[in-house]
């Protein structure tokens, strides 16, 4: 890692009005998480100095998504170089060689990609452009090399001649900038071009009339993927999910169709970690070593320690906690509850607002019945505990350790440890009725 001093600056003050929406572009979410909160975590990793992120106006949303970054407001938005200059005051004071432009728009730039910028940087350059090979470079600003492959200008594609447009190593937006030249040059940026507006990309042109050294670090197509559509939203989502998965197996997980995975940003998972297919990681989802999440199974805000089965079509919602060697099988609900060590609920069950004790079996069709219209209240249910199928706890209710619930009860009073506990209406057998039933009927018919 290079000793230079860097900072970050950050433009998200686009409209992006190609998203058709009423959501800020950088606050549409990546696995989760919204795009320039993934740019902040990624200069993040490089330990600048500072940070700051150039923002619109009434873009109060954004400034309390990166909070508590310092935030400049672009008033004009007449470009790029506008919005770098908007951060200049701010910046002045900041102790950076290199200052780093990125764009909140891009999410999958890396850090390793940040860190070859700013090396590069270091060696001399004034200025340091993000290039990639596009597969097709239509639309694509070109950068224009001598042969000795100095970086000579950013030719806009509508600007460009058709050698410059058989071009096919593009601008991905992003720069590592001499901090003592940036604003000396951004300054003196015009805007003599077809929409009146600031160019940052004119900063090559600039430095290099200056006899200043520019040069540019290539990274793949996907990393300088810049989303400004719903269909680059989506092409986005699944580029991180793909690095997510490969991620996932290498740290010694395994995931037996890896496609059909989905992960948060933040999912963890321990070693030896089983995923099944279609299996959905809400944020907060902690999954310790061994564990097994089987098909079609959505966690979200919950923690499923050492050797805990969960699934298949199995749902863990916020507040839960799977202990070692639990099970919760298929169409189980868990929220806002603690599973106890070896416990099990292996089918068709709602535990929510309780805590199961170690190695209790909850039988099928139990509901926890948390809810009375106002209030949420908890259910206890002890070590060992044996709750039949079909059973509805009336919470706040207590079931004792080693307590048995016969099936079908209603349990609105605590059950003491040990005891069999049964609520049920009496049985009634009505002779023949069934058989006089259907020949009444079939008289009608």
């Amino acid at each position: 890692m290079t000793t230079e001093k860097i900072a970050a600056l950050i433009l998200a003050a686009g409209k992006g009005t190609r998203m058709k929406s009423d959501l800020a572009k950088v606050l549409h979410p990546i696995a989760g998480l919204p795009m320039v909160s993934h740019v902040v975590s990624t200069v993040g990793g490089l330990q600048p100095t500072a940070t700051v992120v150039v923002i619109g106006p009434e873009m109060e949303a954004v400034e309390a998504a990166v909070a508590p970054l310092p935030t400049v407001v672009q008033e004009t938005q007449a470009g790029t170089a506008d919005a770098v200059n908007a951060a200049e005051e701010v910046l002045q004071g900041v102790a950076a060689d290199t200052i780093l432009v990125l764009f909140g728009g891009d999410p999958l730039i890396r850090t390793e990609t940040l860190a070859r910028m700013v090396a590069a940087r270091a060696e001399g350059a004034a200025v340091v452009v993000l290039g990639f090979r596009a597969a097709d470079p239509s639309g694509y600003g070109r950068l224009v090399l001598d042969g000795e492959g100095n970086l000579q200008a950013i030719v806009e594609d509508k600007d460009a001649d058709a050698a410059e447009r058989s071009i096919d190593l593009c601008n991905a937006g992003a720069m590592a900038i001499e901090a003592r030249r940036l604003f000396e040059l951004t300054r003196r940026i015009g805007n003599d071009n077809a929409k009146g507006e600031y160019y940052l990309t004119d900063i090559v042109g600039l430095a290099r009339a200056e006899g200043l050294d520019c040069t540019h670090v290539e990274a793949p197509e996907e990393d300088a993927l810049g989303v400004d559509s719903r269909a680059d939203l989506a092409r986005a989502e699944k580029l991180w999910q793909e690095r997510r998965r490969d991620r996932a197996m290498a740290e010694g997980a395994s995931l037996l169709d890896p496609g059909t995975v989905w992960f948060s940003h933040d999912t963890r998972l321990g070693r030896d970690v089983t995923i099944g297919p279609n299996v959905v990681f809400g944020p907060g989802v902690v999954v310790a070593d061994g564990a097994e999440i089987r098909a079609f199974s959505h966690l979200e805000g919950a923690a499923v320690d050492t050797g805990a089965v969960v699934g298949p079509f199995a749902r863990l919602r916020p507040g839960t906690e799977i202990a070692a060697g639990a099970h919760i099988g298929n169409f189980v609900e868990v929220k806002n509850a603690v599973i106890g060590e070896g416990a099990k609920a292996n089918h068709l069950a709602y535990v929510g607002d309780a805590e199961v004790g170690a190695r209790a079996n909850i039988g099928a069709g139990t509901i926890t019945c948390n809810y009375d219209g106002f209030q949420k209240h908890r259910t206890l249910i002890g070590k060992g505990a044996f709750i039949g199928s079909n059973t509805a706890l009336v919470a706040p209710v207590r079931v004792g350790d080693g307590a048995m619930v016969g099936a079908g009860s209603t349990v609105a009073r605590d059950v003491p440890a040990d005891a069999l506990s049964i609520e049920r209406a009496p049985q009634v057998d009505l002779p023949n009725r069934a058989k006089t039933f259907r020949e009444k009927n079939r008289k009608k018919d």
